[in-house]
C-alpha cells in the first residue's frame, strides 16, 4: 500500500539519517486511498485518488509547519510502500471530512521502503509560510485566512527520488 507521510525538513533529515521512519506513540499518521477517501472523491481513477491522498498529506505537513515556526517553510511528504498489515485506520473516523484518507503506520519503516519525496519548490516558501501562519484563523472560520491557506495548494509539490534527499535545498 502506498502511504503519504507528512513531515518537515528536519524530520525528513532525521529519518534519512537513521535509515528509518520511527513510529510515534500510537503510530505514525499518514494518508492513503481509504474507502472513505474513495467514497468522498467518487472516483475510480487510481492516480486521481493517490493525488488526493498526497494533497491531504501536504495539508497535514502545513499543520506541522504551523506548530514548528523554526523549520523551513516548505511542505514535505514522504511516499512509502508498506504492507497493508502495517497500516490501520478507523473507518468511522475516516468518513469525517478533515480526516479523509488518514491512516496510522504501526511500527518502524525502513527508508528503503520510501518510493519518493514530494517537496515544495523554493519559490513557494512565502506562500507556505503565510498559509502556516493563517491556519489557526482559517480553522476558526476566517474566510481571508482560508484564502491564504488555500494559496499554498496553488503550489504543486515537486517529486524527488529518495537518493536526492541529502541534496534537497531547505
Amino acid at each position: 500500500m502506498r502511504v503519504y507521510v507528512p513531515l518537515t525538513f528536519p524530520a525528513l533529515r532525521a529519518a534519512y539519517g537513521a535509515g528509518e521512519l520511527s513510529a510515534e506513540r500510537g503510530g505514525t499518521v499518514a494518508y492513503a486511498v481509504t474507502p472513505g477517501l474513495r467514497e468522498w472523491y467518487l472516483s475510480d481513477d487510481s492516480e486521481e485518488l493517490e493525488y488526493a491522498a498526497l494533497s491531504r498529506a501536504a495539508r497535514a505537513s502545513l499543520r506541522l509547519l504551523a506548530v514548528s515556526p523554526d523549520v523551513p517553510r516548505r511542505r514535505v511528504v514522504l511516499a512509502l510502500d508498506v504492507a497493508d498489515s502495517a497500516v490501520s485506520f478507523d473507518p468511522d473516523h475516516g468518513l469525517e471530512r478533515e480526516s479523509l484518507g488518514e491512516v496510522r503506520i504501526e511500527g518502524t519503516v525502513p527508508m528503503a521502503k520510501a518510493a519518493a519525496v514530494h517537496v515544495d519548490a523554493e519559490d513557494a516558501g512565502a506562500d507556505v509560510a503565510a498559509a502556516a501562519d493563517a491556519l489557526g484563523a482559517a480553522d476558526a472560520g476566517d474566510d481571508d485566512a482560508r484564502f491564504t491557506v488555500d494559496g499554498a495548494d496553488d503550489h504543486e509539490l515537486l517529486w524527488y527520488a529518495t537518493q536526492e534527499i541529502p541534496h534537497l535545498p531547505e
